[in-house]
């Protein structure tokens, strides 16, 4: 059986400073503090049923890092067929065990990236309706990730044909090659997006906002606290998935897109849509320019024994590895 993932679900942040952490996320954007603990924050947004992102002090002399990025499955057995897949094809795992997730499924998939599988979790009473604890610009739940691949056509074969992951849009090249592919399971645009470049390596994490105006009302938030450094991209809206956007960077760079207006793909007759790498409408419908940092930067991620999962160059493009 092919473990059935329902949706990209958490990941885990490492950070210098939880104080300068928790002003930036909980301060300034508003997300909801479900967890504090000496070392740890646990983050969700309003609609967020559990916690969606875990801010982890680092270690002494760590670089901030991603420990892995986290999908939720539908049932024990899928975790089980995990097992059986990483064994046949010789990839590290183990069992762990995180605050309201007794049971998580660690393994490095071919290509380097750490993710983790899990199906119980305690819940928490969602925020949605609670317009009273409203604060900063209402991020009301994980959307998605895009992580920088070297091979940007072998990692989408192998997550479609081993975890059942759908195309939605890609971008090619004149002669057919995979330049950037979006995935889904859950019936959004994408759940996990891959680009090409150094890597592997998270570009950003991404949360669904519930309307244009509080991705503007953002840049207000940031400006007034007299942080528009934090602004790197945006706002604007993606001819790939036709979203409305922002990018911003965290206190360690970490790259959060505020992301909202895309469509669904549920229909069975549904078609991948397909953009060549030249067109310009493909990354910003409006044609503003992109700065060389979002080309560039990214979030080193962990290996699966430790320490920082090296970069290799990208396939295609040649970009140098260069990690914040």
């Amino acid at each position: 059986m092919k473990p059935d993932i329902i949706r990209i679900a958490q990941a885990t942040f490492t950070v210098s400073s939880l104080e300068a952490s928790k002003e930036f996320y909980v301060d300034l954007l508003g997300m909801n503090l479900l967890h504090e603990e000496n070392d740890a924050l646990y983050l969700r947004g309003v609609e967020d049923r559990e916690w969606t992102l875990k801010l982890e002090k680092c270690g002494d002399g760590e670089v901030p890092r991603v420990r892995h990025l986290g999908y939720r499955v539908r049932c024990g057995e899928c975790l089980e067929s995990l097992v059986e897949l990483a064994e046949k094809q010789g990839l590290p795992y183990r069992w762990e065990e995180e605050l309201d997730r007794p049971k998580m499924l660690r393994l490095q998939d071919p290509f380097g990236i750490p993710v983790a599988f899990y199906h119980e979790v305690k819940t928490y009473p969602w925020l949605l309706q609670e317009y009273h604890q409203h604060r900063g610009p209402g991020l009301q739940r994980v959307d998605h990730c895009n992580v920088r691949v070297p091979d940007v056509k072998a990692t989408l074969d192998w997550y479609g044909q081993e975890l059942g992951f759908r195309l939605s849009e890609y971008t090619v090249d004149e002669a057919g090659d995979y330049w950037a592919a979006w995935i889904q399971r859950r019936g959004g645009v994408h759940d996990f997006a891959l680009t090409n470049g150094a890597g592997p390596c998270l570009h950003h994490w991404a949360y669904w906002m519930p309307d244009a105006m509080s991705i503007i009302k953002t840049c207000d938030i940031l400006a007034g606290a007299r942080q528009p450094e934090r602004i790197e991209r945006g706002p604007g809206r993606h001819g790939v998935s036709n979203a409305f956007f922002l990018y911003i960077r965290d206190p360690d760079g970490h790259r959060i897109e505020l992301y909202t207006s895309d469509y669904v793909t549920v229909d069975p007759d549904f078609e991948p849509i397909k953009w060549l790498r030249d067109d310009p409408r493909r990354q910003t419908l409006w044609g503003a320019k992109t700065p060389r940092s979002w080309f560039e930067e990214a979030s080193p991620m962990e290996a699966f024994d430790g320490g920082i999962q090296p970069a290799q160059e990208g396939k295609l493009t040649g970009i140098p590895v260069h990690v914040i």
